[in-house]
């Protein structure tokens, strides 16, 4: 299981946005440290990456799955 969380470095220590549910009590963790900066830059990338592949369909255009299978 995985989480996603917000944190501030102060003085040393990491303090949360939020408070963890109990069912992490007593596991042990890995922590991963992303700058927020790095996030919002990975995350323009893959949207600029997804622009890049990005078609347009036209207005009319039906999926036929049905017409895939019979090949």
């Amino acid at each position: 299981m995985y989480r996603i969380l917000q944190a501030t470095c102060n003085n040393g220590n990491l303090i949360l946005e939020e408070k963890l549910s109990n069912e992490w009590e007593g596991k042990n963790l890995q922590i991963i440290i992303l700058e927020t900066d790095e996030i919002e830059t990975k995350k323009q990338h893959f949207f600029d990456s997804v622009d890049q592949h990005r078609l347009t369909l036209s207005d009319d255009y039906q999926f036929n799955r049905e017409e895939i299978y019979e090949k």
